[in-house]
């Protein structure tokens, strides 16, 4: 097997070659992931004071899954509904839709969001998705972008030193968890299908 194909993230399994037919199932594939990230933005996970949704999970998932193209373009979608208004973010529509809620305090988020998918998407084409320590290190280092641009833009809002308080620490340690779980299960995956002969 050539090292092109080997490196094919883990959703090229499913698409067909080429053509018209290629291109529906990515298209079919990114909504479901807009649908998913949908799903997950609205599941709440109590961690002690503070309500985590499984969103970022969604996405390192996603990324790794789909590879770097499919995967931002498939967070782009997702921006894209939530700025015509669907309510697919986690606080809308309670909190306001549109691009209205998308320029408020999670708006430094949303962007991090694309940065996430485009790392670790980047990754999974290089076959990193395969070792659960270099796709666990790239996690590792997008969910801190993620953090680092949410925070850059929720400081300019409430001040940094409150940014920091509510909008980065209480998330560092389930980010690492989560950013530790989606690795596993990606490599999980890659070895599970290898059993069966599937892949490298």
């Amino acid at each position: 097997m050539s090292q092109a194909i080997a490196s094919r993230p883990l959703v090229s399994l499913a698409l067909p070659e080429k053509g018209m037919s290629r291109l529906f199932a990515q298209g079919l594939i990114a909504l479901t992931g807009t649908l998913l990230l949908t799903l997950a933005a609205k599941t709440k996970v109590v961690l002690g004071p503070v309500d985590l949704s499984l969103q970022n999970l969604a996405i390192l998932l996603i990324a790794a899954s789909f590879g770097f193209r499919l995967g931002v373009a498939t967070l782009l979608l997702y921006l894209a509904e939530g700025a015509m208004g669907f309510p697919v973010f986690q606080s809308t529509p309670e909190k306001g839709i549109g691009l209205a809620y998308m320029v408020g305090p999670t708006g430094g988020y949303l962007v991090g969001f694309v940065a996430m998918a485009a790392m670790v998407g980047w990754a999974a084409d290089r076959g990193w998705d395969r070792n659960v320590l270099k796709l666990g290190g790239v996690m590792f280092a997008a969910q801190a972008v993620l953090l680092f641009l949410g925070f850059a833009w929720l400081a300019t809002l409430i001040g940094a030193d409150k940014a920091w308080q509510f909008g980065v620490a209480p998330f560092i340690l389930p980010d690492l968890v989560k950013a530790a779980l989606a690795a596993c299960l990606v490599s999980a995956g890659w070895s599970v299908l290898k059993a069966f002969g599937i892949g490298r």
